[in-house]
């Protein structure tokens, strides 16, 4: 018997004029009568991290009842409909002293050192470890992604620390913050690229123009070579692709249109609506997690004492400000109201991984992706009984549909480490102030 059956590299690409565009996983990536688990296509892990500062209300926030039929708790409620993929544990404990300490303390575990100079001395963030561990053979070893400009905030941030202890939660050492990138339009030339001068890019987007036109020949010539699924499959992720960067051309025309706007000082390709916003950046991140272009990403909702308001949660309060409610029924029911409706917005996450495969699982389940914050009760900037919660299946090393609550005190680091044994990092003994591994 003869096989017939071309092979892709799965670091393949499409090259043109000003664009380089990574494939999705293939079929025609496995060698033919080679079981998937012996290529390199073998499932891999992805791993990432959402950060949401100022807490939730322990009382509102943590589900009701333990264990595998656990009830969500009103702000959860937007991801019950993903309970399978859901590990919830609560009652965890942080290292932090005030706003500027939150996001360094969540990502690494450890109480920044006091400093309102360059001094700055923490430790490695979860993010950057799993990185050096999984995504060293990636174009991108790791992205991270904000939805607030932090570039301004320099020097002292809270009374007694630098603001780059609440710029990033990524950190490449103790004294190495990373920044994190705000607009959709330099994350999507980062990924598919476009040659050229500064000003030449802008020519070519204010021409319309797709970064797909320089490659259509190869595309058709890729597809003529493909079988029937895989043919489906690149038809619709190039439609993606297109259709991410037609929206992100879309807001870019609305910002530079005269026409006022509610972020004035944001770059032209930030939209003014918070869900637009995140909706691109997460869609951005699932194709560089589904091109493998990375398997580590980091998203910061926004920093820790943020003022903006959200109109579309149905409140318009600023956050920070609602979330010192003064133990009022009617202000922390305001200050809930922002808290679904941004918890909402990771459901969307959610869908867009279970619907995108990567191989015969969805990328949901190839993944672990951790969300919460550092603060519990941000009226009082409590650290005690913090929300976290973990998402996906790591490729079968989480189980999902459980609510864990944890004994009092127990360091969040605990979960993170125990993470970072389930993506197979078992040389990892300790992280920040883990007082050893939590059971998930």
């Amino acid at each position: 018997m003869f096989i017939h059956k071309s092979f892709i590299s799965r670091r393949a690409v499409l090259r043109g004029v000003g664009a380089t565009i990574a494939l999705p996983f293939l079929d025609a990536m496995v060698p033919a009568l080679t079981a998937q688990a012996r290529t390199a296509a073998n499932p891999v892990r992805r791993f990432g991290t959402v950060f949401v500062g100022l807490g939730e209300r322990p009382s509102h926030w943590r589900p009701p009842t333990e264990g595998v039929n656990f009830e969500f708790s009103p702000i959860l409620k937007p991801l019950e409909g993903f309970r399978d993929h859901v590990t919830v544990v609560s009652d965890l404990a942080t290292p932090i002293n005030g706003h500027a300490p939150t996001a360094a303390a969540w990502s690494t575990g450890v109480l920044a050192k006091s400093t309102i100079a360059e001094d700055v001395l923490l430790g490695p963030s979860i993010d950057q470890l799993v990185a050096k561990s999984i995504g060293r053979d990636t174009v991108f070893p790791s992205l991270e992604v904000c939805t607030e400009d932090v570039t301004g905030y320099l020097g002292g941030c809270d009374p007694a620390y630098a603001c780059a202890y609440i710029n990033t939660t990524s950190w490449a050492n103790p004294t190495t913050p990373l920044p994190m990138e705000i607009n959709p339009r330099t994350l999507f030339e980062r990924l598919f690229g476009r040659a050229g001068t500064a000003a030449q890019r802008q020519a070519a987007q204010q021409l319309d123009r797709s970064i797909l036109d320089s490659v259509r020949d190869d595309v058709r010539e890729l597809q003529a070579g493909l079988g029937r699924r895989d043919q489906g499959r690149l038809s619709e992720y190039l439609d993606n692709v297109r259709e991410i960067e037609r929206r992100i051309q879309a807001v870019e025309a609305h910002n530079r249109s005269g026409e006022a706007r509610a972020l004035p000082d944001a770059p032209a390709g930030v939209p003014d609506s918070f869900s637009e916003h995140m909706k691109l950046l997460f869609d951005l991140q699932v194709l560089a997690l589904q091109t493998d272009m990375t398997r580590v990403i980091s998203f910061k909702i926004g920093r820790d004492a943020q003022n903006r308001v959200f109109p579309e949660s149905g409140s318009n309060q600023p956050f920070h400000p609602a979330s010192h409610h003064g133990n009022r029924e009617d202000r922390i029911l305001e200050f809930n109201k922002i808290c679904k409706y941004r918890v909402s917005q990771v459901a969307y996450l959610l869908e867009k991984m279970k619907s995108t495969m990567d191989g015969d699982a969805s990328l949901l389940d190839r993944s672990m992706v951790i969300w919460g914050s550092p603060m519990a009760d941000p009226n009082i900037h409590n650290h005690r009984r913090c929300p976290l919660a973990l998402f996906g299946h790591a490729n079968g090393a989480l189980k999902g549909g459980v609510h864990l609550k944890a004994e009092d005190g127990t360091p969040m680091a605990n979960v993170m480490l125990a993470a970072m044994h389930k993506l197979g990092m078992d040389d990892v003994k300790t992280f920040g102030d883990s007082t050893g591994l939590f059971a998930l």
